[in-house]
C-alpha cells in the first residue's frame, strides 16, 4: 500500500457523514507504518471503544469506512474471514458497516468476522502472531495469501456498495 495522508483519509470515507470524518480519529502515527506490508491501513478509535475504520487502495482511489464492533469479545476460538487468522479471546471480533449511499442512510448494515486490531495483512505475511490461536498450515506463500486478503476485503466492500 502507498503511503496516504490524513488529509487523503478523511476524504476518502464512504459511509458516513463528512461532519462524522472530520471528527474521527485518524492514527498520529502514519509515518511509522509499514506500508510497503499493508493491504490496508486500520485502525481503532481510542476515544469510542468499540469504533474503528479502515482505508483501502482502490481502483478509483482510497476507500475509506467507519466500522463498529462489541467490546470483550465472545472469548471464543473465531477466524477472521479477511485473513483467515484464528483468534482466541477477543481477538475476532463481528465489524458492522453502515452501507453507503441512501440504503446505509436508511440503516442498513453489512457485516463481518475480522481480526480485531486490523492487522489483517501483517498475519497474512507472518510479520504478526495472534496471543493465543493460530494459523492453519498453508502450501501458499505470503504473497498468495495478501492477495487473499485484498480479495476477501474486496468482497465485503463490494457488499457495501450492493
Amino acid at each position: 500500500m502507498e503511503p496516504v495522508t490524513e488529509r487523503d483519509i478523511r476524504a476518502s470515507f464512504v459511509n458516513c457523514s463528512k461532519g462524522d470524518a472530520k471528527r474521527l480519529s485518524v492514527p498520529r502515527d502514519l509515518g511509522e507504518r509499514p506500508w510497503d506490508d499493508l493491504d490496508f491501513l486500520g485502525w481503532n478509535d481510542p476515544s469510542y471503544a468499540g469504533r474503528c475504520y479502515i482505508s483501502v487502495p482502490g481502483e478509483d482511489g482510497l476507500i475509506s469506512i467507519a466500522l463498529r464492533h462489541e467490546t470483550g469479545g465472545s472469548g471464543k476460538t473465531q477466524m477472521c474471514t479477511i485473513c483467515l487468522t484464528t483468534h482466541s479471546g477477543g481477538g475476532v471480533s463481528l465489524m458492522t458497516a453502515a452501507k453507503a449511499g441512501e440504503s446505509g442512510r436508511r440503516g442498513n448494515t453489512v457485516g463481518t468476522l475480522m481480526c480485531t486490531d486490523l492487522a489483517c495483512s501483517l498475519y497474512a505475511r507472518n510479520k504478526k502472531s495472534p496471543a493465543m490461536g493460530s494459523r492453519y498450515r498453508e502450501d501458499l506463500t505470503a504473497e498468495e495469501k495478501a492477495q487473499r486478503v485484498r480479495e476477501n476485503l474486496a468482497a465485503f466492500l463490494g457488499r457495501l456498495f450492493s
